[in-house]
């Protein structure tokens, strides 16, 4: 006889009373007052669409190296400019009822009124870098979000062919400013001046 694998549901623990809950039975049904709550306090990074609890799986070393590598290049090149550099967990409000946590994000100057201590309203540029669990959440999901906010460019590290594609917002949606690989530098439309080698991003790992 065989005998089925028990369902593991996403569960996260309320910052309340502790209880641990399984979210999966009220998918569709979570307010954005409670998101914010709880990832006020979760150790996990959650995200939020319309009612939906969404847990991204969690950094590898990889996933890491990498994010280190391009927040160090950024890091410089933005202050100089008098802008901010911040990297996940930091909540970026797509709309009212939506809510992601990208890899890294920017503003050009460190006063935008976009930029809050709870979550960002906006951003000049964010980065993702694609996790091999669910590539297209990366490539084409919050490709669409990320245009729905306006963010004026998205770039998309993707470890597993080591290329970075970089979008700029033309309209409602993106429109490549290149795809990028190894033997290339992968530079940016709104930093006027910032590029990477891209082989120098995937040896950091």
């Amino acid at each position: 006889m065989t005998v089925a694998a028990p369902r593991l549901g996403l569960r996260i623990i309320t910052p309340d009373d502790h209880t641990d809950i399984d979210i999966e039975p009220l998918q569709g049904l979570w307010t954005q007052a409670q998101y914010l709550h709880w990832t006020d306090h979760a150790r996990l990074l959650i995200e939020f669409t319309d009612g939906r609890l969404e847990v991204p799986p969690r950094p590898t070393d990889r996933h890491q190296a990498i994010s280190q590598f391009l927040f160090l290049a950024l890091s410089p090149f933005v202050r100089a400019l008098g802008g901010k550099v911040r990297y996940a967990p930091l909540r970026l409000r797509i709309r009212d009822g939506k809510f992601r946590e990208p890899d890294l994000l920017l503003v050009r100057d460190a006063n935008d009124p976009r930029r809050r201590n709870d979550y960002w309203r906006g951003a000049d540029l964010v980065m993702e870098i694609v996790s091999p669990d669910d590539p297209e959440r990366d490539t084409h999901i919050k490709r669409r979000d990320y245009a729905e906010a306006r963010i004026p460019e998205y770039w998309i590290v993707n470890p597993m062919d080591e290329t970075i594609t970089v979008l700029t917002l033309a309209g409602d949606a993106y429109a490549e400013h290149g795809v990028f690989g190894s033997d290339q530098q992968a530079d940016s439309v709104c930093l006027h001046g910032f590029a990477v080698t891209v082989a120098d991003v995937f040896d950091a790992a």
